[in-house]
């Protein structure tokens, strides 16, 4: 191939695909391995962050408040990164098309090491005052930008390369990145917190974490430059399976698509937080509980979560997607109604709503990836599925520890509830609507497997 037929490649591109020059096609189990990795990086930076939103925030960014506003100021700004993270999608998609699939993951994730361990090195607001604030914008903003332009279409080249009876199981793959991410933060913070003592942990303890996430990043980097590097992905890319459109293109093309692909996961998303984020903070502002203890149970829950998530790609073969979408949703309105009294039932109540929020979840959760990849025609698949992603996450996750910590300190815990029904309901509406939601993907996506 000629310079002038590969504009959209650049050398460090070229260089790459040299490295794999003997290599003819990508093994599932090789592609798999590349997105765990991925997935789980990004989401030990979410959780750090999260963590850090509930333990270290409020006190040291905003002290001149009380304890519950100091949190809820922290929660809106973890916000930013959901709303920024669409911008980031629209500006990499361009790089993208521009320089190549390498050029934008290295710069991407930089920025997101970058805009991550700089947290590590935050001023308090007892140093330079309502610019600490600022700077903790700035940098949730830059992790924003960065989770839009980190969208690889790994996943999606898992799913073409996946046997057709075992697409539910090739589907759960990146969803594992999520809980062994939780485990990874959480396991940190409750050392740090347990071992050191309150002063020492607001001074220095609470920053290695973010120190860790860039470690991890560079780590992400190289082992997803392995894969787009390689022949097989550039002949997808090159076929349009796994080339970026224009955003607005996209759009316009498969706007309804890309609002029901957003809203069809929103049950999941909302739980999501409704066991991370939330319990962590309800725990630590209401309750005696060390904070240590309690990040050792989510840990453990996780487990059960990880677990699930691999349950859920049996039996999206056995059932099907889209069924097994609506069962847990259904689940999850249930789960809304009653679990989060148990958050204030003791020791007991904290374990059942832990470990039974987790297996819900991974059995949701585990197949989201798989509804947004299969809803779009290959021509649109890459960004489709990018921007599909990002709204989902945006209306589904982003205000979900702000909405639920304000509704519980209003009017009790059960309120918090409310928030994780909607979500129920916009996934059980969504797959109404949309009939081939969640199934087997379009006759014009279908592609023969590579021989």
């Amino acid at each position: 191939m000629t310079a002038g037929s590969e504009p959209d490649s650049g050398a460090m591109e070229r260089d790459a695909r040299q490295v794999n020059v003997r290599d003819t096609r990508v093994a599932p189990g090789e592609i798999a391995i590349g997105v765990v990795i991925g997935r789980t990086s990004e989401f030990f930076d979410f959780f750090v962050y999260a963590i850090a939103s509930v333990l270290v925030f409020p006190v040291y960014v905003f002290p001149y408040v009380d304890r519950l506003t100091g949190t809820m100021y922290s929660f809106g700004l973890f916000a930013l990164a959901f709303v920024a993270r669409p911008v980031g999608t629209l500006i990499f998609m361009a790089v993208d098309r521009l320089y190549g699939r390498a050029t934008k993951l290295t710069i991407a994730l930089f920025l997101l090491g970058c805009s991550t361990v700089a947290v590590a090195f935050l001023p308090g607001y007892e140093s330079i005052g309502i610019w600490s604030a600022i700077l903790l914008g700035v940098f949730r903003i830059g992790q924003g930008l960065a989770l839009g332009g980190a969208w690889d279409g790994l996943a999606s080249l898992l799913s073409l390369n996946a046997p057709e009876n075992r697409r539910g199981w090739y589907a759960m793959i990146p969803q594992l990145g999520a809980p062994l991410g939780l485990i990874v933060a959480s396991a940190l913070f409750a050392y740090f917190v347990s071992s050191l003592s309150a002063v020492d942990f607001l001074d220095w303890g609470w920053r290695y974490p973010f120190f860790c996430a860039f470690t991890i990043n560079v780590v992400a980097l190289f082992a997803r430059l392995r894969l787009v590097s390689t022949p097989d992905f550039t002949k997808l890319f090159e076929s349009r399976d796994l080339q970026p459109t224009p955003v607005v293109k996209t759009l316009e093309k498969e706007g309804r698509n890309v609002i029901i692909g957003a809203f069809a996961p929103l049950a999941s998303f909302a739980l999501f937080h409704m066991v991370t984020v939330f319990p962590l903070s309800w725990i630590f502002l209401f309750t005696d509980e060390v904070p240590s203890r309690f990040l050792i149970i989510e840990a453990v829950a996780a487990f059960f979560g990880l677990g699930a998530i691999v349950l859920s790609g049996h039996l999206a073969d056995r059932v099907g997607r889209r069924t097994l979408l609506a069962i847990s949703a259904a689940a999850i309105a249930a789960f809304s109604g009653f679990a989060p009294q148990l958050l204030d039932a003791g020791d007991v109540g904290e374990i059942i709503f832990m470990v039974g929020g987790f297996i819900i979840l991974g059995i949701s959760f585990g197949q989201c990836s798989g509804v947004v990849a299969s809803n779009f025609p290959r021509s649109e698949r890459y960004t489709g599925a990018a921007l599909t992603s990002d709204i989902a996450w945006l209306f589904g996750a982003g205000f979900a520890p702000l909405a639920a910590l304000l509704l519980a300190s209003h009017w009790g815990i059960l309120a918090a509830g409310g928030y994780l029904l909607s979500g129920a309901l916009a996934t059980l509406v969504a797959l109404w609507i949309s009939k081939t939601l969640g199934q087997e993907e379009r006759p014009e996506t279908v592609q023969p497997q590579p021989a």
